[in-house]
């Protein structure tokens, strides 16, 4: 664990305030939940909830199911980071989505787009693979914005069309529902 060297007082309340720059390094939000946790040392913990984090094992299974279907690259992204990848996307897992993305997941737009449209956005900030298509569509669950499903093509002749979007949109429904159960 590193240490900061910021000191706050628990109010009267018991609340705590977050540092702003402790809050903007990790993308933590006003309204975003915090899951908390203990250790036997006496520490306290807290840790981004992902509430599509907590379906890990279905994410991959869906993504992998949507690979096979389109023959593209399937990711499933919570608004912080990508939590399951099929089709070649493996090195995804665990990277943080890019701004653009976030903003996208944000303003709920669905996306399909080739490299050269200026709809176009990266979705992860250090990208090593270029794609030449996506297709993106925020997962909705209980009115919020909580992460997006993106399908993605490194082959220049292969669009993203109706079908595709479709596809994701179908996806991003079902696992938005999940959520709410």
């Amino acid at each position: 664990m590193k240490a900061t060297g910021i000191v706050r007082r628990i109010d009267d309340l018991g609340r705590v305030v977050v540092p702003k720059e402790i809050r903007r390094t990790l993308r933590i939000r006003e309204g975003d939940p915090l899951e908390i946790f203990t250790d036997r040392e006496g520490e306290i913990i807290l840790k981004k909830y992902s509430p599509i984090g907590e379906m890990g094992v279905f994410a991959k299974q869906y993504a992998d199911s949507l690979s096979q279907t389109t023959g593209h690259i399937a990711c499933i992204a919570d608004r912080d980071q990508f939590i399951a990848a099929a089709g070649g996307g493996k090195l995804l897992i665990g990277k943080a989505v890019s701004r653009k993305l976030e903003e996208a997941v944000d303003e709920r737009v669905n996306i399909i787009a080739s490299k050269d449209d200026r709809k176009f956005i990266p979705i992860a900030d250090d990208m090593v693979e270029e794609f030449e298509h996506e297709a993106i569509c925020p997962i909705i669950c209980e009115g919020d914005a909580i992460g997006a499903v993106v399908l993605l093509s490194k082959d220049r002749n292969t669009k993203m069309g109706e079908v595709e979007q479709k596809l994701i949109q179908s996806a991003a429904g079902f696992l938005g529902r999940q959520m709410e159960q």
